[in-house]
C-alpha cells in the first residue's frame, strides 16, 4: 500500500515555484527617484513614479534617448523596468537607464530584507543596484 501512494505521490505535478513579488514603490539607488512597480497586463513594469534629486545638467526630459522622437518624454512616468516575467526565483525583462540612454537585459530578485537587488546586464556583465522599499 506505502509503495502505491509513494508512487502516486511521484506522479503528482511539481508545484510551480513563484518568485518573491517586486510590486511596490521603490527608492533608486541613492535614493534619486522613486519608481513604481506594477503590473501591466500579463507581465509587470515599472515607472518614475518622482524624481527626487533631479539631475542639474538635465531639463526633465528623456533628452539622451538614442531615438530622437523620445527624447522631450517626461522623466516622471517614463517607462524604465519593461516586460517583466515570474523567472521562478527572479523576474526577468529589460531595463531602461535615462541617464545614459540606454537599455539593458535586467533581472530583479526581493532580497530577505525586503530591498530590491536590480541587475542591468550586457552578455555575462551586471552591474547590482539595491533599492529600498518607499513608505
Amino acid at each position: 500500500m506505502r509503495t502505491i501512494v509513494a508512487l502516486g505521490l511521484l506522479a503528482l505535478p511539481a508545484a510551480a515555484h513563484a518568485a518573491e513579488p517586486i510590486t511596490g514603490q521603490w527608492y533608486t539607488k541613492d535614493a534619486k527617484a522613486i519608481v513604481t512597480i506594477a503590473p501591466c497586463g500579463k507581465l509587470v513594469c515599472g515607472r518614475i513614479a518622482k524624481v527626487l534629486k533631479p539631475n542639474p545638467q538635465g531639463h526633465g526630459v528623456d533628452e539622451r534617448n538614442p531615438n530622437p522622437a523620445l527624447r522631450n518624454r517626461a522623466i516622471v512616468g517614463l517607462p524604465i523596468l519593461t516586460n517583466f516575467n515570474d523567472g521562478g526565483s527572479d523576474w526577468r525583462g529589460r531595463i531602461y537607464d535615462p541617464e545614459a540612454g540606454k537599455e539593458y537585459r535586467s533581472i530583479v530578485k526581493r532580497l530577505p530584507d525586503g530591498s530590491l537587488q536590480v541587475q542591468g546586464c550586457i552578455a555575462f556583465f551586471c552591474q547590482t543596484q539595491n533599492w529600498k522599499p518607499a513608505r
